[in-house]
């Protein structure tokens, strides 16, 4: 991608969200953080969960 382009790329970017209403924004902001995976399956996958699950059940036990 060329230099110019790429300039080109981000100010219709920055037009688009700045064409945007406040609260469209805010929305779009609070999907977004919808819309991510929290916890610590998101950094380190879901074997360490399964793990936690199972030993909280082992300890109850």
């Amino acid at each position: 991608m060329s230099t110019n382009a790429y300039i080109k790329y981000l100010t219709q970017q920055l037009v688009e969200y700045f064409n945007l209403s406040k609260k469209e924004r805010k929305e779009k902001r609070r999907h977004r953080k919808e819309d991510k995976n929290q916890g610590i399956s998101h950094w380190f996958g879901i074997i360490p969960f399964a793990l936690s699950m199972f030993v909280r059940k082992t300890i109850k036990k």
